[in-house]
């Protein structure tokens, strides 16, 4: 898996991460009779040419998904039978003599060795891609991402994994209750300087700069929810030399909080539907979805490594030998380390569903938050959400109609159709009521 070469850190991160996101594009063309009549009772409509597309598409995204689980599963797998693992420790051993820098060499050789095996799978879905005109990103600027995004992983996984694997060293019996400890200050430090760190791959700009009037229709939002986001912490992101694909997001907690709109957005939908989708993100804060998601995924955590270290010990003793680790302190040796990856990794794996409805549920609570955030903004609440879920459909193409189990095991948010269904539909307003999260 892509995340197992940053450790446990990036695992918790990314899900944690991804929260604050929604996809836009703009309103699509009207459905035609033959998308009508695949999804009759739907908000979410496809034409015909891109349903076809989002379908295939759908497929082969599925497959590439559970393979790159696999694949990552069997790669460690590999590399702890063949006694490779083993093998690059000694060669750290032999290359520095204090620990420390043996630990580093030997993580950070790990790191890029697990990136290469991945790259193949990486560039065929960039291909598939630029083949469904998602990505205009040429390969020269896609390796140099990739290039970045290992040299980041290089840094600050080797670093993660070193404090790691000294806790396992320090404290043998309890080294998980030690890395749980470890791992809860740098998850929220990762979601704090995230936005510090999107600058390496994208260029930015004030958003003033050139659509002051969709900044004061955001400020309009702003003050309705109480999100303390100024005019200066909203910037335009340069995405049109990469995709054609449409977005905005917000982004980090405290002072590095602020809302980025894409290029391709900024202009091309609807004003008020990027106000909604600003809603939408401003739900997530006012919600504390953040420190919710902390907080649940830190008590799983405690549980998931308190298993991960059993499994992994019962690993240790019944192939470490054969593995060529210490038979002294199996898991504290560098090599040993490799265990304890393959056991998250797998726990990551099977555990993925439940993280998922989690996440699910904070999506429809945040999606609910942006439709009352706009009340009395925008024309028509119903009308502006649904637009902005067609459009996120298409600019992403995705199916219409997901198979249930794909759905449950894989989606981190609802599908587009059940959420344009329920926007369709949602009216708290009418005969003088009134929202979940609003009164008015």
């Amino acid at each position: 898996m892509r995340i197992v070469w940053m450790g446990v850190l990036v695992l918790c991160v990314f899900v944690v991460g991804s929260v604050p996101s929604l996809c836009l594009q703009a309103a699509p063309a009207p459905a035609s009779a033959e998308a009508q009549t695949a999804s009759p009772q739907s908000a979410y409509h496809l034409p015909p040419e891109k349903l076809a597309k989002a379908i295939a598409l759908s497929r082969i995204r599925d497959i590439e998904h559970f393979v790159d689980a696999f694949w990552g599963l069997l790669v460690l797998w590999l590399l702890l039978s063949t006694r490779a693992a083993a093998g690059l420790e000694a060669w750290a051993v032999r290359v520095f003599k204090k620990r420390w820098l043996q630990g580093l060499l030997f993580f950070a050789a790990l790191i890029v060795v697990l990136t290469l095996t991945e790259l193949p799978l990486d560039m065929y879905m960039h291909h598939v891609s630029r083949q469904y005109d998602i990505s205009v990103q040429g390969w020269g600027s896609w390796f140099g991402d990739q290039g970045k995004a290992l040299g980041l992983g290089v840094v600050f996984g080797s670093l993660v994994m070193l404090l790691f694997q000294w806790i396992v060293r320090k404290w043998p019996r309890r080294y998980w209750f030690g890395i749980w400890i470890a791992t809860l200050p740098l998850m929220v430090l990762a979601v704090f300087v995230s936005p510090l760190l999107e600058p390496i791959f994208n260029k930015y700009e004030p958003l003033n700069k050139n659509y002051p009037a969709l900044v004061a229709n955001l400020e309009r939002v702003a003050q309705r929810t109480g999100t303390d986001i100024p005019p200066d912490r909203m910037f335009l992101m340069k995405a049109s030399v990469k995709t054609n694909g449409l977005n905005a997001y917000v982004s980090g907690l405290g002072a590095t909080k602020r809302i980025v709109v894409w290029d391709t957005t900024a202009g091309r939908v609807p004003d008020d539907v990027v106000m909604f989708v600003f809603g939408h993100e401003s739900g997530h804060y006012v919600l504390k979805h953040i420190p919710k998601m902390l907080t649940g995924f830190a008590v799983a955590l405690f549980f998931v490594y308190w298993g991960c270290a059993a499994f992994a010990d019962w690993l240790a003793r019944r192939f470490g030998a054969r593995w060529g680790l210490d038979t002294a302190a199996p898991l504290a040796c560098r090599a040993g380390f490799v265990v304890l990856l393959f056991t998250i990794s797998v726990a990551s794996f099977v555990l993925e569903p439940a993280s998922n409805a989690f996440s699910r549920h904070f999506e429809h609570e945040a999606d609910v938050y942006g439709q009352e955030a706009i009340h009395g903004l925008v024309a028509d609440p119903q009308k502006t959400a649904v637009v902005g879920f067609n459009a996120l459909g298409e600019a992403w193409l995705e199916d219409p109609n997901p198979r249930a189990f794909i759905e449950f095991w894989e989606y981190s948010h609802p599908s587009v159709k059940t959420r344009a269904n329920f926007a369709a539909q949602y009216d708290p307003w009418a005969n003088g009521g009134h929202g979940r999260f609003f009164s008015q």
